[in-house]
C-alpha cells in the first residue's frame, strides 16, 4: 500500500514511529505464519537431519555477508543521519557510495563463497549421499546472499528516511509467496536444493518490486557520481558495519554452528524448535524499537541530545514491558505449544526454556543500544567490544556445551555476552553526556518485577499441560491481557505510566494518516 504522501499531512516522527511499527508487524507477522506452517512441513519432509542441516547453512552462509562490506546497512544509517539535509544529491551520492562498495567487494564475496561451498559438508557432518545436495543448496544461498547488496538498496534507502510505512504490507506478501514456493519445493520433492531456490526466487522478485515502489514513493530516488574521498570514506564505515554485522551473526547464530559442531544435527533441531518463540520475542520487541531508530538519527544530526536522551528512556521502559509480558508467555504456553506444533520430544525442558527466554532479553537490550550507536556513525569500539564478547562468549560455550550439552551453551553464551551488557550502555550514555547509573536506575523496579513473573510462569508452565489448540490460543489470549496489567500497574512509577500514556496519545491523528 502505498501512501499519497501530497494527499494526507506529513505525520510526526512519533506517527512515523508508530506507522514504521505496524509496517513491521505486519510484515513479520505474515513471516511468523508463514513459518509456522512451514516448519513443520520442513522437518516432515526434509526429515531431522537434514532439517538440521538446513538451519547451520543459514547460520554459515549468514557469516559470509560481512564480505559484502554491508554497504547496505551503512547506507540506512548514514541517510538517517542525514534526512533532514535540504540538498537530496547527499542522499544520492550516498546510494552511490553503496553501489560502488557493492561492487568492489564482489570477487572478495565470490572467493569466500566459493570456500564456504566447498567445506559446507564437513560443518554439517554431511552422510556421504548428501555431499553434492548440500554444496549445491549452499550455492544457491550464497549466491542469493550476493544479490542482496542490490536487491535491498531501496529498502535501505526507504527505513534511512524513516518512511518505511510507505509500502505497507509489500513485504508481507513477498513472504507469502516465499512460503508458497518452499511448499511447492517440498510438494514436487525437491528437497534442499528446491528449498534454497524458492528463497532465491522470492528475493529476485523482492528486489525488482522495491526498486519500482521506492522510485515513486521518492521521486529523488537516484544514484550520484561520487568523489574517491566520498567513496573511501563511505567503504571505510562501511567495513566497520561489516565488522559489526560479523559480530552480530557469530552473537546470533553461534550456538547453533556450535550444537552442529560438538553435537549433532538432532541437538540443532531440538534446540531452535525449542527457542522458536523465543526468537519471534526477539523480532517482536526489536521491530518497536527499530521502528523509532530512523527517527533518533535526525535528532543526532541535529544534536539535539535531551530529546534523544528522554526518547532512550522511553525506549527502555517498552522493551522492558513488551519482554516481559512476551517472556511471561513463553514460559507458561511453550512446552504445550511445541507439543501441539511439532511434538513433545522436541522440547527441551523448563530450564532451557527459561535460559532462553533470557538470552532472548540480553539480546534484545544490547540491541536497543546498538541501534544507537549505530547513529552515531563512529563503530570502532563497538565492533572491538563485540569482537571480544563474540570469542569469550564462543569459548564458554564451546567447553561448557563438551560438558553439559544445550545447558552449557545457553550458560556460555549469556556469560560471553554480559561484557556488551555493560560495556554499549556506557558508550551510548558517555556519547550522550549523561551517567549510565541515571538512565538505568529507573529499570531497576521493572526488571524485579519481570524476574518475579519469570519465576511463577515458569512453575506454572511445568504443571499446566493443554493439549488442544483451541484451548491454547484461549488460555493465552487470557493471560496476555492479565500479565500486562500486572506489570504496567506495578512495573512503572505513576510518573512513567504517564508519560508512556503522553507518548502513544500523540497518535490522536494517526487514523487521518493511513
Amino acid at each position: 500500500m502505498l501512501i499519497d504522501s501530497q494527499a494526507k499531512p506529513e505525520p510526526s516522527r512519533t506517527q512515523r514511529a508508530y506507522l514504521n511499527m505496524i509496517s513491521s508487524f505486519l510484515d513479520y507477522g505474515a513471516r511468523i505464519g508463514v513459518s509456522f506452517i512451514i516448519t513443520p512441513l520442513l522437518v516432515s519432509g526434509l526429515g531431522s537431519t537434514l532439517f538440521g542441516i538446513w538451519q547451520v547453512l543459514n547460520r554459515m552462509v549468514s557469516y559470509m555477508s560481512v564480505a559484502d562490506g554491508r554497504p547496505t546497512q551503512a547506507l540506512k544509517w548514514v541517510i538517517a543521519n542525514h534526512q533532514e539535509a535540504d540538498d537530496v544529491n547527499i542522499q544520492r551520492r550516498a546510494i552511490g557510495s553503496a553501489l560502488r562498495a557493492w561492487w568492489l567487494m564482489l570477487p572478495f564475496m565470490t572467493l569466500i563463497g566459493a570456500i564456504l561451498v566447498w567445506i559446507s559438508p564437513l560443518v554439517v557432518k554431511t552422510p556421504p549421499e548428501f555431499i553434492t545436495v548440500v554444496r549445491v543448496a549452499c550455492s544457491l544461498l550464497v549466491f542469493n546472499l550476493m544479490l542482496l547488496g542490490i536487491t535491498s538498496l531501496p529498502t535501505s534507502v526507504l527505513r534511512g528516511m524513516n518512511l518505511e510505512y510507505k509500502c505497507m504490507g509489500v513485504v508481507a506478501g513477498m513472504n507469502v509467496l516465499d512460503g508458497l514456493l518452499v511448499a511447492g519445493a517440498l510438494y514436487l520433492d525437491w528437497g534442499l536444493i528446491g528449498v534454497a531456490g524458492a528463497h532465491l526466487i522470492q528475493n529476485l522478485l523482492t528486489g525488482l518490486l522495491f526498486w519500482y515502489l521506492v522510485k515513486t514513493s521518492l521521486p529523488w530516488f537516484g544514484v550520484a557520481k561520487t568523489s574517491r574521498q566520498e567513496a573511501r570514506n563511505f567503504l571505510s564505515l562501511s567495513i566497520w558495519y561489516a565488522g559489526w554485522n560479523l559480530v552480530h551473526n557469530l552473537l546470533l547464530f553461534s550456538d547453533v554452528m556450535l550444537l552442529g559442531l560438538i553435537l549433532s544435527a538432532t541437538a540443532v533441531t531440538q534446540y531452535t524448535l525449542t527457542g522458536y518463540v523465543a526468537q519471534v520475542l526477539i523480532e517482536v520487541t526489536t521491530m518497536i524499537i527499530g521502528a523509532a531508530a530512523p527517527g533518533l538519527g535526525g535528532l543526532i544530526g541535529q544534536r539535539q541530545y535531551e530529546r534523544v536522551v528522554a526518547l532512550r528512556k522511553e525506549m527502555l521502559w517498552i522493551s522492558s514491558f513488551v519482554a516481559g509480558v512476551l517472556g511471561s508467555m513463553i514460559l507458561l504456553w511453550n512446552k504445550s505449544f511445541i507439543t501441539l506444533w511439532v511434538g513433545e520430544e522436541h522440547y527441551t525442558g523448563p530450564v532451557i526454556n527459561l535460559l532462553l527466554v533470557l538470552m532472548a532479553i540480553q539480546l534484545l537490550f544490547l540491541r536497543n543500544e546498538s541501534y544507537l550507536i549505530d547513529l552515531t556513525l563512529d563503530l570502532r569500539r563497538k565492533v572491538i567490544l563485540g569482537i571480544m564478547s563474540v570469542l569469550l562468549s564462543i569459548g564458554l560455550a564451546a567447553v561448557l556445551t563438551h560438558w553439559m550439552g544445550i545447558l552449557g551453551l545457553c550458560l556460555g553464551i549469556l556469560g560471553g555476552r554480559m561484557l556488551l551488557t555493560i560495556a554499549y550502555p556506557a558508550i551510548t550514555t558517555e556519547f550522550l553526556g549523561v551517567s549510565w547509573l541515571s538512565q538505568f536506575k529507573p529499570m531497576l523496579r521493572s526488571t524485579f518485577v519481570m524476574i518475579g513473573l519469570f519465576i511463577l510462569a515458569t512453575y506454572l508452565g511445568q504443571i499446566i499441560k493443554v493439549d488442544r489448540w483451541i484451548m491454547l490460543i484461549g488460555y493465552t489470549s487470557l493471560s496476555i491481557p492479565i500479565v500486562a496489567v500486572i506489570f504496567w500497574g506495578i512495573g512503572f512509577s505513576s510518573q512513567e505510566r504517564k508519560q508512556l500514556v503522553k507518548r502513544i496519545s500523540n497518535l490522536k491523528f494517526l487514523a487521518k494518516i493511513v
